[in-house]
């Protein structure tokens, strides 16, 4: 196969794309997120004390620190990572729950006076002769 091939082989498999369509959807809900947290989350925040975030900022000989707007990109952290984990992480971790097969009843057990790996119906040992409940 040429490069080009290979490339556009790379290129179309489902993982790759998979990944482009996440990004796409990653930004958007990120600016969606943003929005609700600058415009919405963060005054209400700020409604009991009259206090807004994104004039909260201090200068130190000419260099000015914006912590306010930390404060507004902290309070979006914390709103996305608790959004995903209530909305994909846990639903998606309840489903692979039940879809997990039961387990497998035990087919060994051990012997209680050598320790051997022995049938489960096993009335003796076979390694040590001792009688077995």
């Amino acid at each position: 196969m040429s490069l080009t091939q290979d490339l556009k082989n790379f290129i179309m498999r489902g993982n790759v794309i998979d990944l482009a369509v996440a990004f796409v959807m990653g930004s958007a809900f990120f600016a969606v997120v943003t929005a609700l947290v600058t415009d919405i989350i963060t005054p209400l925040i700020g409604v009991p004390g009259h206090v807004n975030f994104d004039a909260y900022s201090y200068t130190l000989n000419g260099s000015t620190f914006l912590f306010g707007a930390f404060v507004n990109s902290l309070i979006g952290f914390l709103a996305i990572a608790i959004t995903l984990f209530f909305l994909v992480v846990k639903p998606l971790e309840k489903a692979r729950n039940r879809k997990k097969p039961a387990p497998a009843p035990p087919t060994t057990k051990d012997c209680p006076y050598c320790l051997s790996k022995i049938p489960i119906k096993a009335i003796k040992c076979m390694y040590c002769t001792s009688d077995v409940k």
